[in-house]
């Protein structure tokens, strides 16, 4: 049988280890698992994950991610050099292009 160990151990905070025969404290008891209660924490953990997705989005999985360090500080001079420390910048540019694609949820 597989174990979702991550919505185990949510759902059962006294948890020690999960092997192939099931959950223990660190007594070794076992603990009696309960289907619903491991469905009800994968929708907590799944909904945990999905509020801020959106941070990985923007910096690596996204379709749109931030620039190197290096890089937006290169932007942030040449901006500051032209004058452009406002919304016209490359800077804001670019940032303002990977927040939008990859919005924060309400």
């Amino acid at each position: 049988m597989a174990y979702d160990h991550d919505a185990i151990r949510k759902a059962y905070s006294d948890v020690a280890y999960i092997n192939s025969t099931g959950a223990f404290k660190e007594d070794g008891t076992q603990i009696t698992l309960v289907q619903s209660d491991i469905d009800a924490a994968r929708v907590t953990l799944d909904a945990e994950a999905a509020a801020i997705k959106y941070k990985t989005d923007r910096t690596t999985d996204g379709s749109t991610t931030y620039d190197t360090i290096g890089n937006q500080l290169g932007m942030l001079y040449d901006d500051i050099i032209a004058g452009k420390v406002d919304a016209t910048g490359s800077f804001a540019i670019h940032n303002k292009a990977v927040k939008d694609a990859n919005p924060k949820p309400s």
